[in-house]
């Protein structure tokens, strides 16, 4: 699972006045603030705090740069969005691959571990089967699934918990004093204390949710967008529709959109050629689905001429 939330956009309007700056063509844009009275205004400055809007001409220069890639593009490192997630460690080591440009405050498992109990919600397990056909024969042989095994985990992480917290409430000397609890035989409360404390950093789940507030900016969302859009993990296509959300989101998919259409497009005339296609005969094939769509485009030309 992932959850994506208060997402805040900044830098539109001096990242547009700088993609300007290389023709001095700061007389062509046409953008500014909204009065707030338009649709567009509406959608972006409710859902992403922006009330800077980017006017056609600006729009269309955006988009052409866009299409050049990050070289052309720069002015998308100048837009940076602010957003909390909160998703498994698994995908949050994933993330990672994109440290440039990118800055994340998490939530601590290091000092914070023990805070709350654990519970099956703080952890992604919605492909877990819960067939129960793996075996342990000790002391007794008994059948459990993969869920079972992620609920175990947790009992013995709240097991631990609940020693740290204990351990906790005394002081060196009553530590001392008293025999020292079953498994526990360091000769130190803080020794005794780290112990317990290792036992939940170790066996903590990669599965475990952890919440980040992160840093990013449009370049780095266009980069992910490319290669992590088709990927096998749940979380990164919801990350993508994320993406896609984003106002003025075609300047970060714009790139990925045509490879993708280049791509099926490959992929449909290999197919062809494996059922011994000619070239002729695929290029007529293709003409003639062209000619499909044609009409309407034709109409729209003649409306527009």
């Amino acid at each position: 699972m992932i959850l994506i939330e208060k997402t805040k956009i900044t830098g539109l309007e001096p990242a547009i006045r700088g993609m300007r700056n290389p023709m001095n063509s700061w007389e062509r844009s046409d953008s500014g603030y909204c009065s707030g009275n338009c649709d567009d205004c509406g959608i972006y400055c409710t859902e992403h705090n922006c009330a800077f809007q980017a006017g056609p001409n600006d729009r269309d220069l955006m988009k052409r740069l866009a299409a050049g890639g990050p070289v052309h593009a720069k002015y998308r490192r100048m837009i940076a969005v602010y957003v909390d997630i909160t998703a498994p460690l698994y995908w949050w080591k994933e993330f990672d691959t994109y440290k440039v440009g990118t800055v994340a405050n998490s939530c601590s498992t290091m000092h914070k571990i023990h805070a709350k109990e654990f519970t099956l919600e703080d952890f992604s397990h919605e492909h877990l089967n819960t067939n129960r056909v793996l075996t342990c024969y000790a002391p007794t042989e008994y059948h459990f699934s993969s869920l079972d095994l992620l609920k175990l985990k947790i009992n013995c992480l709240n097991y631990w918990r609940e020693k740290y917290l204990e351990l906790s409430k005394i002081d060196e000397s009553a530590w001392r004093a008293t025999p020292k609890a079953s498994g526990l035989t360091d000769e130190s409360l803080t020794a005794a204390k780290k112990n317990c404390w290792w036992q939940m950093i170790q066996l903590l789940p990669s599965t475990y949710n952890q919440k980040r507030t992160v840093m990013l900016n449009y370049e780095v969302l266009a980069n992910i967008y490319q290669h992590r859009r088709n990927h096998k993990l749940d979380e990164w296509r919801e990350v993508c529709k994320w993406i896609e959300s984003l106002p003025y989101s075609e300047i970060i998919t714009c790139n990925a959109t045509e490879k993708d259409k280049s791509n099926a497009l490959t992929a449909a005339i290999a197919k062809l050629r494996a059922k011994q296609w000619s070239d002729d005969q695929i290029t007529e094939f293709l003409l003639e689905q062209a000619k499909l769509c044609d009409p309407p485009l034709q109409s729209q030309r003649l409306n527009h001429d």
